[in-house]
């Protein structure tokens, strides 16, 4: 009796391990189909023929000489993005302000500023323009650290490149060095951007 009693309690738990073996693996099979079917609908209101501005924050370059600017502005056309404008400007919190202004005034949907992000007292793009953010996009400093620290180690963390909603367009800011601006231009923001626009535009 023993014996048959144990069997039954075998059989039974591993009825149940089936049971629960069949349970989950329907559980996860719509939850995939959930997923797909939700990241096919976001990318569904990605934006498109999206326009950005250019901004590059210097006192030593000139548009001519921009050739970090030169990497953000290629990088997005690449992308299928289109460049309405380019800028250069002094590392003066006023006038920095003033031309992301006027460059979200004249109708782009982005705006990428290049230089004036790090630690130095006159890196001072940063502070010039998160007090125009709605909300902060937190994702692309985190993600262009990460990045970064692949390529030139803990230095990365001396970079504060950040981005941000300004009504319902976006803007980021990108270090002034070339290999920084290809890294956040060619990985994060022009295969991004259409989709963070039509995020932001829902």
């Amino acid at each position: 009796m023993g014996h048959d009693h144990d069997e039954a309690a075998s059989d039974s738990e591993a009825g149940h391990e089936h049971a629960e073996h069949g349970h989950d693996s329907d559980h996860d099979h719509s939850h995939g189909e959930h997923d797909y079917d939700a990241h096919d609908d976001h990318h569904a209101h990605d934006a498109e023929g999206v326009e950005i501005g250019v901004l590059t924050v210097s006192t030593s370059r000139t548009l001519d000489d921009d050739p970090a600017g030169n990497i953000i502005a290629a990088a997005c056309e690449d992308a299928g993005h289109e460049i309405a404008e380019r800028r250069l400007v002094a590392d003066e919190m006023d006038a920095i302000e003033d031309a992301v202004a006027d460059l979200l005034d004249d109708g782009v949907d982005v705006v990428l500023t290049t230089g004036g992000t790090g630690l130095t007292p006159d890196d001072v793009t940063v502070d010039a323009i998160e007090p125009l953010f709605d909300r902060p996009v937190p994702g692309f400093g985190e993600l262009f650290r990460w990045l970064s620290y692949e390529e030139v180690g803990p230095m990365a963390m001396a970079s504060r490149a950040t981005a941000g909603v300004v009504d319902d367009r976006l803007v980021f800011c990108l270090p002034g060095s070339e290999n920084a601006a290809r890294t956040g231009a060619e990985k994060l923001v022009a295969p991004a951007v259409g989709h963070l626009l039509g995020l932001v535009r829902r």
